[in-house]
Formats: C-alpha cells, sequence, structure tokens
C-alpha cells in the first residue's frame, strides 16, 4: 500500500470508529430511555440489566452504521479539503477518485461483514433479547403487557391503551382476542374501558380485572350453513387468570426455533416464506370452499322445476301468506342470516389481511439485510463527495449534512416499509425505496468528484437559493416603497 493510500485509510478509520462509539453510546442510551419503564423498579440485578442492554445492543447497529460511513466521510473529505490536502494531491496529478480507492475497498469490506453481522449475529441477539424479557415475566408477569401494542400472551392477544398507577397495574381500553387453538382463528373478542393487573410474587398467573366492558363470541356449529350463531354479553367485573409459565425460558428451552421475522437469517426465512405462501393459499381455497357450500345450500334444488316455481311466486306474495308474528319471524331471520354471513365475511377478510401483513413482514426481513450491507456503499458516496464541496472537517457543518441525510433516509426507509406492510407497494420496492430514491444523490456527487467539477466551495449549491431571496427581497422592498 502506497504512504498516501495508507494515510487517508488511517484518517477515515480514526474518525469512523470515533464516530461509531460516540453514536453507539448515544442510540444505546436511547434504548435505556425506551425500556427504562420496563427495567425500572423491578428489583432487577445489574448483570441481567446488562445482559438486556447487551442483546438489545446489536438492534442499533443497522442505525448506526450507515450514520457513522456517512458523518466519517464527509468529515474526513471534509478536512482534507478545508486544508488543502486535496488541492496538493491534485496538482500531483492525483485526483479525488484515485485518493478514494483505499477507501472504497474498506466500505465493500465493511459491507460484508455487516451483512454478515445482520444475518448471524442480530438474529440470535434479538431471539435472546426478547425471550429475555419473557424470562423476567416470571418475577413480575405485569411486564408482559406493554401499553399501545398488541401483546402475545399464548392463546390471547392484548392490547390497552394506556397502562398507569403506582406500579402501572391499572389499565384503559383493554383489547383482548382470544385465539381458537384447534382452528387458530379469532372468533372471542373482550372489551372492557378499564382493567387492573393482579400479581403475586413467584407466581406465574396473572389475574386480570376488567371493568365495563363488553364479550363478543362467534359460535361455530357443526352444520354448514351460515345460521351460526353470535354471543354478545356486557359485564360490569370479569375476571381472566392467564398463566405466564410458558414465557419462563430456561437456557436450553431458550435455543428453540422462533417464527418472529427479525429472529431468522436468509435460510430461515426462505423456508418459513415457503410455508407462509402455501398455507396462505390452502386459507383461500377453505374460505372459497365454505362460500361455495353456503351458496349450495340456496341451490340445490336445479331442476327445472324449481326454477318454475322461482319464476312464479314473489317476495311480497311470500309476505302476504303470513300473519303479522310470521312476518316479524321472517324478518329477523333474514336479519341474522345477513348478519351473520357479513360477519363472516369481514372475519375472512381480516384473516386473510392480517395473514399478507405477516408475509410481507418477512418479505421485508429478507430484503433489508441486503439493504443495510449497500447502506454503508451508498452512505459513503454520498459523504465523500459532499466533504469535499463543503470543505469543513470537525463536527459543525458535517454533522448538520450528516443528520439532515440519514433522518431523510430513515424517515423514507420506515415509510417504505410500513406501506409495503399495509400491501400498498411490493415488499422489494418498500425495502429499498430509501435507497433508490437517495442513489441519484449519490451518483451525481460521485459523478462531479469524479470529474473535478463542483467540489471547490459550497458557494455553487447556494448561489442560486441566496441570488433567488435577495431578488424577492429587493422587489419586496420597491414594492413598499
Amino acid at each position: 500500500m502506497k504512504i498516501l493510500d495508507r494515510y487517508i485509510l488511517i484518517s477515515f478509520v480514526k474518525t469512523f470508529f470515533s464516530v461509531f462509539a460516540i453514536l453507539f453510546f448515544i442510540f444505546v442510551l436511547q434504548g435505556i430511555w425506551v425500556f427504562i419503564g420496563d427495567i425500572a423498579g423491578k428489583d432487577l440485578d445489574f448483570i441481567t440489566i446488562f445482559k438486556f442492554l447487551f442483546f438489545y445492543s446489536p438492534k442499533m447497529i443497522p442505525m448506526v452504521l450507515p450514520l457513522s460511513v456517512l458523518l466519517a466521510s464527509i468529515m474526513t473529505f471534509g478536512d482534507f479539503s478545508e486544508n488543502y490536502e486535496f488541492a496538493a494531491m491534485k496538482s500531483s496529478g492525483i485526483s479525488l477518485q484515485r485518493a478514494m480507492r483505499s477507501l472504497i475497498v474498506f466500505i465493500l469490506i465493511l459491507s460484508g461483514v455487516s451483512f454478515w453481522f445482520v444475518n448471524n449475529v442480530a438474529p440470535k441477539s434479538e431471539f435472546k433479547f426478547v425471550n429475555m424479557r419473557r424470562d423476567i415475566i416470571h418475577t413480575k408477569p405485569a411486564m408482559a403487557i406493554s401499553a399501545g401494542q398488541f401483546n402475545d400472551l399464548g392463546a390471547m392477544n392484548i392490547k390497552v391503551d394506556e397502562k398507569y398507577g403506582e406500579k402501572d397495574e391499572k389499565l384503559r381500553n383493554v383489547t383482548i382476542h382470544v385465539i381458537n387453538q384447534q382452528s387458530s382463528t379469532n372468533k372471542t373478542v373482550i372489551k372492557a374501558k378499564t382493567g387492573r393487573i393482579e400479581t403475586k410474587e413467584n407466581s406465574p398467573i396473572l389475574k386480570l380485572h376488567l371493568f365495563d366492558g363488553n364479550y363478543y363470541e362467534d359460535v361455530t356449529t357443526r352444520r354448514n350453513n351460515s345460521n351460526d350463531p353470535f354471543i354478545k354479553s356486557e359485564f360490569e367485573h370479569y375476571i381472566m387468570s392467564i398463566d405466564v409459565s410458558e414465557f419462563d425460558k430456561s437456557e436450553e428451552e431458550l435455543q428453540e426455533i422462533s417464527n418472529t421475522a427479525t429472529m431468522m437469517n436468509i435460510s430461515q426465512l426462505n423456508y418459513t416464506l415457503d410455508s407462509l405462501n402455501t398455507n396462505y393459499k390452502d386459507e383461500i381455497k377453505i374460505h372459497v370452499d365454505a362460500d361455495n357450500g353456503n351458496r349450495r345450500l340456496f341451490l340445490s334444488n336445479t331442476t327445472q322445476e324449481s326454477n318454475n316455481v322461482y319464476q312464479t311466486v314473489s317476495l311480497d306474495s311470500l309476505l302476504q301468506l303470513k300473519n303479522r308474528s310470521q312476518k316479524i319471524s321472517l324478518y329477523s331471520n333474514a336479519s341474522a342470516v345477513a348478519e351473520n354471513i357479513r360477519f363472516n365475511i369481514t372475519n375472512n377478510q381480516n384473516t386473510l389481511v392480517e395473514k399478507t401483513k405477516h408475509i410481507n413482514r418477512h418479505w421485508i426481513a429478507f430484503y433489508e439485510k441486503f439493504v443495510i450491507a449497500f447502506s454503508c456503499l451508498l452512505m459513503f458516496f454520498i459523504g465523500a463527495p459532499l466533504g469535499a464541496i463543503i470543505r469543513k472537517g470537525g463536527l459543525g457543518l458535517p454533522m448538520v449534512f450528516a443528520v439532515l441525510i440519514f433522518i431523510s433516509y430513515h424517515f423514507i426507509n420506515t415509510f417504505g416499509k410500513k406501506l409495503a406492510q399495509e400491501n400498498g407497494i411490493t415488499p422489494f420496492f418498500g425495502a429499498w425505496l430509501s435507497t433508490l430514491i437517495l442513489l441519484p444523490m449519490a451518483i451525481t456527487f460521485t459523478y462531479k468528484a469524479t470529474k473535478d467539477r463542483g467540489i471547490n466551495s459550497i458557494d455553487n449549491l447556494l448561489y442560486p437559493i441566496t441570488n433567488y431571496l435577495k431578488t424577492k427581497f429587493k422587489k419586496k422592498q420597491q414594492n413598499n416603497t
């Protein structure tokens, strides 16, 4: 390696690891703030808290690594340009493209390492982190329920809008979906305005007291028709006992394979996606067959004689043949049938929508591993030429540009994944949306740096804006006078 390449590489590596350490520490502190409500006041020892944060830390790498590359690139090349080192290189016949050569090799290696990390280390740490939270539930079962999200507790999904009280034992706006273990469908929904968690020390049983609510249940009979009953009841006080002992995992049990998308590597995601797609097609076939079965109940007699009867007898004449009580009964039965059909269609639709979202989440997790690796390369080709353009080193202006660019990247990335999860766009496009939008910026900056165009001063970028503002300001002054 030549002296110049070694000098540029060492300068960048020093800046990169310094920035990475600072940003990683900041993001870990942010993680502590997120989980402070789960950790504080739980009588956990220091080792448990340290392991909790240790397993949480790898989740920060996909955020910290691209930002560190971007900021280190802007700072390093901005410092070279500010100290006229690039001018000295250019006078010696060394272009900016040649100066970036050693760093390109380093970034390619870094991208490969980041892909290995998010594909192997991050899923395992996520698995350990989630199971460790569940392990803590044995001592504090109330941690099983977090506010503002659905919490999976065995055969139940519980959501509360708010937890309050001295020990967060009081709940507001409780929604519980009870999953049928045999059919894996949601046929029971419980809603309550308020609730209260009751636990005992060293007990895996969580008692949930619900107040002022309703109980809904779709009852399925053995008959293949659309007249299945629908149960609705009200209650003032309802007590549920939830066994959370299944979340008390020993070290051997923690090694069980999880089916969460963020806890899988590429091969596991491929296998899971194949199974999910097969199950999705089978689910559609089941709903179609059930719908056809319901229709055959009304179309079972297809003879010509029955067709003639349907043609000669109108609905109004059927009503004229009944007395008042029979008419009311007929209307009630028809309304119940229509309501049950509507409920079944809505329930089936919601089931398929949730399964689609579940599949999309796995596809997003699959593509995201490649996106994170490529983002290091993308941020370098944005930051390196941009640093030469602004001609500023240090943590001042480079930090401003780095934060603005990365916030835009992160916002677009989050928006794309959410949109893809809701099936608004394909998971591939949703995962790569932020990269596709910022890629032209990287190409433009790299082209200018390669051709030695527009890298002398930031004034070339700001002049059109400042000139436009000055013109508008002068016109406004003239109009006022």
